[in-house]
C-alpha cells in the first residue's frame, strides 16, 4: 500500500498548520518527518491516518482517495510520545485490545499477543498492569498494542522523547528490525537530526508546515536543498558566514579570505552564504585548504564526551562540536580551522548552490572529485 498527499493544506482557525503539502510514501518504507517543535508533524500525521481532514487536497492510499474515509475504517497504528495505555488492564489486555476490536479469534490474539510481546521483550510482564511497569516497558506496551495488528500504516508521534538516553537508543534499533519484516508504511516524527540519521530510510523536512525536502535520509543530509533544509539537518545547526566572492578568492571579512578551490570555482563573482558544519570546524588545522580564524570564546559547554563552543569575532559568530572536554574561559583568544572543502554555498536567497563535492548549476548536479 502506498500514501500520497496531493496539495493538501490544512487551516485551524484562520491558521496554516499544514501548507500544500505534496508527499508519496511507498510499501513497507520506513519514513522520518524532521523538524522543529510545531513544524507540522503531528498535524501530517492526523492527516495521514484520518484523524483530521484536510481544507484543501487529497490523501490517497493505493491510489484511491481516502480523504474522508474515517480512521475507524483505515488499517492504522499510532504510538505517541506519551506512554498510552488502558490502566487497569493488563499488559496482556492491552496488546490484545485492537485485536479484540477486529473480532479475531481468541486462539490468534493469543498466539499474535505472545509473539509481539516477545519481540518487545515484555512478555514476563503480561499479567501487569501499565503502572507497575518502568517507563520503558510501558511505551514497549504502547509499540506492541500498534504493532500486533499488522496496520498497514504505523505512525509514531516522537515516542522515545520521555525516555532515557540508553533507552531510545534501544528501542530506536528495535523499532527498525520489529519493521523490516513488514510491509507496512512507518512513519516516525522527531525533532533530532542525529535520530534521523540512525534511523536511516526516508527523511523528510518539514518547516513551518511546509515540506521542504525529502529524500534517503543521507542525501538529504549531505545535499540539502536550502539554508532551511541545511539548519534543520544538523545540530547543533549549521553555520552561515556571508562572504563575498571574486575572480579568485573567497572574503568573509577584510582579514578572513582565501583562493577558490574547484569546488567553488564555478561561482560567478558576488555574494554569498557560506554554510559549515560545528562538527568540521576544529581547533588545530588537518587540510592543507584548512582556513585559520581568530575569534574569541564565548562559552565552552560540556555535554557528556562533548563539547559544544561558541565563538565570535567581529563580523561573525561560529559553534563547534568538538570530541571530549575542552575548558576555556569567556573572552579566551583563540584560532580555529575550517575546511574549505566543506563549505556549502547557497544564494542569497537561501538556495543550495554548491555541496562538498557536488556543485549545484541549476536544476543540475555536478560531482566533484578532489585529488
Amino acid at each position: 500500500m502506498s500514501l500520497t498527499l496531493q496539495n493538501v493544506t490544512r487551516i485551524v482557525d484562520g491558521e496554516c498548520h499544514i501548507d500544500n503539502a505534496c508527499l508519496t510514501l511507498e510499501p513497507g518504507s520506513f519514513n522520518v518527518l524532521l523538524g522543529r517543535t510545531l513544524a507540522g508533524k503531528t498535524s501530517l500525521m492526523r492527516l495521514m491516518a484520518g484523524l483530521d481532514k484536510p481544507t484543501e487536497g487529497q490523501v490517497l492510499m493505493n491510489g484511491v482517495d481516502v480523504t474522508g474515509v474515517p480512521v475507524q475504517q483505515r488499517n492504522i497504528s499510532m504510538v505517541y510520545q506519551q506512554f498510552i495505555n488502558y490502566p487497569n488492564w493488563t499488559v496482556y489486555e492491552n496488546i490484545a485490545s485492537p485485536l479484540r476490536l477486529a473480532k479475531v479469534a481468541e486462539g490468534e490474539i493469543r498466539k499474535r499477543v505472545h509473539e509481539t510481546a516477545e519481540m518487545l521483550h515484555i512478555d514476563p510482564f503480561l499479567e501487569r498492569r501499565p503502572l507497575e511497569l518502568s517507563g520503558g516497558q510501558q511505551q514497549r506496551t504502547a509499540m506492541a498494542r500498534a504493532l500486533v495488528k499488522d496496520a498497514s500504516l504505523i505512525l509514531f508521534d516522537e515516542p522515545l522523547v520521555n525516555l532515557d538516553y540508553k533507552l531510545r537508543e534501544e528501542l530506536r534499533q528495535e523499532i527498525r528490525e520489529l519493521l523490516k519484516a513488514r510491509n507496512s508504511i512507518a512513519v516516525y516524527a522527531s525533532t533530532e537530526p542525529n535520530e534521523a540519521l540512525a534511523l536511516g530510510g526516508v527523511t523528510t523536512l518539514l518547516h513551518e508546515g511546509k515540506v521542504i525536502q525529502s529524500g534517503p535520509s543521507s542525501e538529504v543530509y549531505r545535499y540539502p536543498v536550502n539554508i532551511d533544509a541545511a539548519e534543520l539537518f544538523s545540530e547543533p545547526p549549521i553555520n552561515l558566514i556571508r562572504g563575498t566572492v571574486s575572480e579568485t578568492e573567497v572574503t568573509f571579512d577584510s582579514t578572513v579570505h582565501f583562493p577558490l578551490n574547484q569546488d567553488i570555482r564555478g561561482l560567478k563573482p558576488g555574494e554569498y552564504f557560506f554554510g559549515v558544519r560545528p562538527s568540521h570546524i576544529g581547533l588545530v588545522p588537518h587540510n592543507d585548504d584548512d582556513l585559520e580564524v581568530s575569534v574569541l570564546v564565548e562559552l565552552a559547554e560540556i555535554s557528556g564526551s562533548e563539547t559544544f563552543m561558541h565563538v565570535k569575532n567581529n563580523h561573525f559568530n561560529l559553534v563547534l562540536q568538538l570530541s571530549g572536554v575542552h575548558e576555556y574561559h569567556t573572552d579566551t583568544p583563540i584560532k580555529v580551522y575550517l575546511p574549505t572543502h566543506k563549505l556549502f554555498v547557497f544564494d542569497l536567497d537561501g538556495r543550495m548552490l554548491q555541496a562538498p563535492g557536488r556543485l549545484y548549476q541549476g536544476d543540475a548536479a555536478m560531482e566533484v572529485t578532489h585529488g
